[in-house]
């Protein structure tokens, strides 16, 4: 490992095994039809340059818990693990349930886990990785031995419909892993890494409200209640960070990206992962991509399309994945997972 890498790797410790997984979206569906008649747009603008034709919306009665507590259900059930077992939640998400308490704690009382540890994190799109990271670590420490962890967004709550170059990407939905403390040395989290760079935070952000844009004063543009983009300088740091990150962790761990069965990006943008399978020399069927029926979902995306993955057989154990994102913050994360 060089002076610049900040990965972990995970040897001669309890690593982190995925047990099971499970994923929930809404079932109203948003198409580009449907945003034709919202805003200045069309079906083959919105395709070419993102590769979304769909997004699923939350409904009355839904929110950021309820679909976390329903991608959790469905991951417990797949690993075979009750609620009573797990001793640690961790939550991704940037549209929380409410400001406090975590949305981790309303997913816990949700499925009846008593009295564990629960708590909530904010890294944007990279927030399902990095919270993978975090409880690796916990669990190769000893503190815990099952894990529960969530991505969970409603960014339809937070989006412009009156902006089309950002409101044709957004979608809710959630996924969720349950990681089980394991001796297989040759299984679970191997390697992560974790990055960040606050000096880019105008490149994605959402600025009220927090104490910087309270509630209590009027907002000098009343557009900051919604997510603002740089779609330019995004795209070009997304594809560079993301190449880097794969490299790194190949180089890292003493492998070959041939080693790698598939890589599960954050679904961000079509045309960034297209260029990211460029780069990196890869054949297309290597890069899990579901976008096109889902949307940017933010830290949900890779947790639901890594459910999916599995569960239509494209992955399977013994497989050697490499989640990989890059989000707002500017923050960009890699776990290498040997299912």
């Amino acid at each position: 490992m060089t002076e610049n890498d900040s990965g972990q790797m995970f040897q001669g410790v309890k690593r982190a095994v995925v047990a099971g997984t499970g994923s929930a979206v809404p079932a109203k569906i948003l198409n580009n039809a449907d945003l034709e008649k919202m805003v200045d747009t069309s079906d083959e603008w919105i395709v070419t340059r993102t590769g979304i034709k769909e997004r699923r919306i939350i409904s009355e009665g839904e929110s950021t818990a309820s679909l976390a507590i329903e991608a959790a259900e469905k991951a417990l059930k797949d690993a075979k693990v009750s609620a009573k077992e797990v001793d640690l939640i961790i939550c991704s998400t940037i549209t929380p349930e409410m400001v406090f308490p975590a949305t981790a704690c309303f997913v816990q009382d949700g499925i009846g886990a008593a009295h564990c540890c629960a708590f909530d994190l904010a890294a944007a799109c990279s927030g399902f990785t990095y919270a993978v990271a975090s409880a690796a670590s916990f669990i190769a420490a000893g503190q815990h031995k099952t894990a529960l962890i969530v991505g969970a967004e409603t960014l339809s709550t937070i989006t412009n419909y009156e902006d089309r170059g950002s409101c044709i990407l957004f979608g809710d939905g959630a996924g969720a892993m349950v990681l089980k403390a394991g001796d297989d040395q040759e299984r679970g989290v191997l390697y992560s890494s974790l990055h960040a760079d606050g000096g880019g935070w105008q490149t994605l952000s959402c600025q009220a409200y927090g104490s910087r844009n309270p509630v209590s004063r009027p907002l000098a543009n009343p557009d900051s209640v919604y997510m603002e983009i740089n779609g330019r300088e995004t795209y070009q740091l997304a594809v560079r960070r993301i190449v880097d990150l794969v490299n790194e962790s190949c180089r890292v761990c003493g492998l070959s990206i041939d080693d790698i069965a598939m890589i599960v990006p954050h679904q961000m943008n079509a045309r960034i992962i297209e260029s990211v399978v460029k780069r990196l020399r890869i054949p297309d069927e290597k890069m899990y991509v579901n976008i096109d029926k889902y949307g940017n979902t933010s830290s949900a995306s890779i947790a639901i399309a890594l459910d999916e993955a599995l569960h239509n057989g494209h992955l399977k154990k013994g497989d050697l994945v490499a989640l990989v994102a890059f989000g707002a913050g500017l923050t960009w994360a890699l776990n290498l997972i040997r299912l």
